[in-house]
């Protein structure tokens, strides 16, 4: 009774470990999907962001907690994003990107709960059609994307001596 009780564990196991495996090829194309994707979400704001600096300029302005250096952020986010996007998509450097989009990603999120917080009347300067979110939208928006920047690390991670990207 006991082997085969022991023979089902195997055996289940066996199952389990079978059921997640997907392929080299799948987790690769995981990885450059998300790539590409947080690339293009930061080339889409940082486009934004260029071709109306006027508007995003004057909405950092009326944020007191960032005015005073409301110049330096209106040049300095849209030049991150793109250099975050290069970096997204060189292969050499897709991993230091994920963890720089990550990182940048959860700085706009404390800064949307932060101004929330202490700001009035807080406009939106995200750039496009982002900027139809609501706070609470925009905050799940951002951590939908923290999220899938962190599974892809973690395909990097558990899979790095396979993966070819």
């Amino acid at each position: 009774m006991m082997a085969l009780l022991e023979a089902f564990c195997m055996e289940g196991m066996m199952a389990n470990k079978t059921r997640f495996q997907i392929s080299e090829l799948t987790k690769e194309r995981i990885v450059i999907a998300i790539r590409w994707l947080c690339m293009a979400l930061f080339i889409y704001t940082a486009y934004a962001k260029i071709i109306d600096h006027d508007r995003f300029l004057k909405g950092l302005t009326r944020v007191h907690l960032i005015s005073g250096f409301a110049v330096f952020i209106s040049f300095a986010v849209p030049m991150v994003e793109v250099f975050i996007a290069m970096l997204l998509l060189i292969p050499k450097t897709a991993k230091i990107g994920l963890y720089c989009f990550i990182t940048v990603m959860t700085a706009f999120t404390f800064y949307i709960i932060s101004a929330l917080i202490w700001e009035k009347n807080l406009p939106c300067h995200c750039g496009g059609a982002i900027e139809k979110l609501s706070w609470s939208q925009h905050i799940w928006f951002n951590l939908a994307f923290i999220s899938i920047a962190m599974f892809a690390i973690r395909l990097f991670n558990l899979f790095t001596s396979s993966l070819k990207i």
